[in-house]
């Protein structure tokens, strides 16, 4: 077989997989419409949804799945469903339709939102305390009477504990140069510290700081806050979602996406837990969301603008980030990447 008759024969056989595979390939005949073409949903809505059929084909049922959660549909193929104790932010829609001894499984991408806006609060300053300017704050957390802090950058990276009334660090533990440490949250003893894009975590005796051991992120994208509610560490990753993780096993066991009456919202850094709701700095934002942890709302916007300008000025200060919560006065204290203070504030409605 010459070279020529080779080629033909390749050629050929190319072609004649790639139109059985276009046969093989089952055509879909319906779609999920949903009224007036509504995508966007809030608390208390109702979702009407029903099957497109544009080839009139006799179908014998339709199963509709949200969440896991199946319902049959009415007898023209209908589905609704009230909007009420959901996690908010993107859903899929599912249908199965059952037609002449076969099943089409179509999807619709729908997204819950919050039905109020958010309340927006201000601040008093309390007190002003000492900090050092040269800490890159990723992680602050309160155990006790005494600060811990993270500090990130690759090759300035720690884990430290602090006297939060004169600044002094009591003791500071080096990270590998090769990491950049984000966000810390201390529970059943240990300090739990992330990185950032290495996709590992750290873990530490609480009392001796030293290195127990490391988890590795799943599905999370990057490592940027974490806090705890004294069951579950709620850990962000710069992306909308929020995970859950077992306190154990450091697992991404669920997650839910941040979620005003408008949209959903990203790039939440410091965690921090406080009576029942989760406060995160947004990066390059002068402000805290007050987040719901059961649906992700967005319940309220705390506007910190102007504590930057009460720092000292210099070229390497960076943005807010640090919020640590002292149960006994009820009090946050806040700073920054590279700053010279630490604030305690009071929220003010």
């Amino acid at each position: 077989m010459n070279i020529h008759n080779s080629f033909v024969i390749i050629i050929l056989s190319i072609f004649i997989i790639s139109c059985g595979s276009n046969q093989d390939k089952k055509k879909k005949y319906f779609s999920i419409v949903t009224e007036n073409n509504q995508t966007k949903f809030r608390l208390g809505e109702t979702i009407k949804a029903s099957i497109r059929n544009n080839e009139n084909i006799e179908i014998d049922s339709v199963a509709y799945l949200l969440d896991g959660k199946r319902t049959v549909s009415d007898k023209n193929f209908n589905y609704e469903e009230q909007i009420d104790d959901e996690k908010l932010g993107n859903h899929i829609l599912k249908a199965q339709v059952f037609y002449d001894g076969n099943v089409d499984t179509i999807i619709k991408t729908i997204v819950f939102l919050n039905d109020k806006s958010p309340k927006l609060y201000s601040y008093k300053i309390i007190a002003v305390y000492p900090h050092d300017k040269k800490a890159f704050t990723q992680g602050l957390e309160f155990f006790g009477d005494t600060l811990y802090e993270s500090t990130g950058k690759k090759g300035m990276s720690s884990l430290r504990k602090l006297n939060y009334t004169t600044g002094e660090v009591l003791v500071k533990k080096e990270i590998s140069k090769e990491y950049f440490a984000e966000g810390i949250t201390i529970l059943n003893n240990k300090i739990f510290q992330l990185t950032w894009m290495s996709k590992e975590g750290f873990i530490y005796d609480l009392k001796t700081m030293n290195k127990t051991g490391s988890f590795a992120y799943n599905q999370s994208k990057e490592g940027w806050g974490l806090c705890n509610d004294g069951k579950n560490i709620y850990k962000s990753d710069g992306t909308k979602k929020i995970w859950i993780l077992d306190p154990d096993t450091l697992a991404e066991r669920d997650y839910i996406e941040v979620t005003t009456n408008r949209g959903v919202k990203s790039k939440f850094n410091e965690l921090e837990w406080i009576e029942g709701k989760i406060y995160a700095n947004t990066w390059q934002k002068d402000g805290i969301a007050v987040i719901n942890p059961k649906n992700g709302a967005l319940e309220g916007v705390i506007n910190l603008s102007g504590l930057r300008k009460k720092v000292t000025q210099h070229p390497e200060l960076d943005v807010l980030n640090g919020i640590a919560y002292k149960a006994d006065t009820k009090h946050l204290f806040v700073t920054g990447k590279n700053w010279d203070k630490l604030f305690e504030i009071e929220i003010v409605k």
